[in-house]
């Protein structure tokens, strides 16, 4: 890889870089692709230069999000880019180890216009990437043996960081061939399970979850499934795939979800307090939809958890209600005291809520 510095601030780039003149690339640092399209990505020959471009760099604005750090390395002069990148594939409940003579460009695209010209190697969990299968993968990238030896070298290792890291996927884009003959990674991604994070301690440290990522950290930890979308409707269901079809019903009438929340089967009161916290404290919900099937959760623990946070939150946000399943006739009776809209399908509920996100 290339030698290169973190900076947060243009006093740390003065602070961090060498006065020594050779060519830098200062690259935005965010969680977004497109960086180079964006102007995110820019070259400086002098340290004053490169203290320059990350005045323009720092604070811009790139697909919704703010560059608050840069990267500046080395820069290398490029003869051939490729890909190689390694991923979780649900078809063959395995390691799929991906790689193409076509890099520096997005994958998903060679996939869709030129899939042969991505070699796949599906790697046995039990025996892991082995040097020669690492070997024959970069035979079909590299015709010279020590380039061959230096990018099996860069797969095999990358093959143990993705093991040991929990990852979901891991791709360097683009791995180069310079032209004095040398293999190097220049750019990279990973992602992470989620589910695997407890043990993962160093990867949760470097975290930067933004407002809306936040929320959904806090509510996973009170056993929430939350994911802030762009409409106006808020929805409390119990059940991904009632989510779905509760955002799917209010799609087909017009209406646009702003969220997506599993309260799951649990029937704790407080699961519903914290959950209409959470869906009250986004400024853009107009209206609240609840959709609730019960079946291990009983509608009537959900009905005195909603009444308990309502006596809790003061909000002039309209709520409708939809009950249906194991106690559902007690929740009901509890919600008419309240004077909240009861309705009896989820058509009419998506349609009523609709309706009131409008006024």
């Amino acid at each position: 890889m290339p030698e290169g510095v973190v900076c947060h601030s243009v006093d740390e780039v003065k602070k961090k870089v060498s006065d020594k003149d050779k060519l830098r690339v200062v690259k935005a640092q965010v969680h977004v692709g497109g960086r180079g399209k964006a102007g995110g990505v820019k070259l400086a020959t002098t340290k004053a230069e490169a203290i320059e471009k990350a005045k323009q760099i720092l604070g811009m604005d790139i697909k919704g999000i703010t560059v608050e750090k840069i990267l500046v390395a080395d820069a290398v002069d490029i003869e051939k880019e490729f890909y190689v990148g390694l991923i979780n594939d649900r078809n063959t409940k395995s390691v799929t180890l991906m790689a193409s003579a076509e890099g520096g460009v997005e994958i998903e695209e060679v996939a869709k216009v030129s899939p042969e010209k991505i070699i796949k190697l599906t790697i046995d969990p039990a025996m892991g990437l082995m040097p020669w299968q690492a070997r024959k993968i970069s035979l079909q990238l590299f015709s010279d043996p020590k380039q061959i030896r230096q990018c099996a070298d860069i797969l095999v290792k990358l093959y143990q960081l993705y093991i040991e890291t929990d990852s979901s996927l891991a791709e360097i884009n683009p791995l180069v061939l310079t032209p004095d003959k040398q293999v190097l990674a220049i750019d990279g991604k990973m992602n992470f399970d989620d589910n695997a994070l407890f043990r993962q301690k160093d990867i949760i440290a470097m975290r930067e979850a933004d407002k809306d990522e936040q929320k959904e950290i806090e509510a996973n930890a009170k056993g929430l499934s939350y994911i802030k979308l762009d409409g106006n409707i808020g929805c409390m269901v119990n059940g991904a795939g009632l989510a779905m079809a509760t955002m799917d019903m209010i799609k087909l009438y017009g209406g646009e979800p702003a969220n997506f929340l599993d309260i799951g089967g649990s029937s704790n009161p407080q699961k519903v307090i914290d959950a209409m916290n959470i869906l009250l404290s986004d400024k853009n919900v107009n209206s609240v939809m609840i959709n609730i099937f019960g079946g291990i959760t009983r509608c009537d623990d959900v009905a005195r958890g909603l009444v308990a946070a309502l006596d809790q939150i003061n909000t002039d946000v309209p709520i409708v209600i939809r009950l249906s399943g194991t106690n559902a006739k007690e929740g009901l009776e509890i919600i008419e005291q309240t004077g909240l809209p009861v309705v009896k399908t989820m058509r009419e509920a998506a349609q009523k809520a609709i309706e009131l996100s409008k006024k």
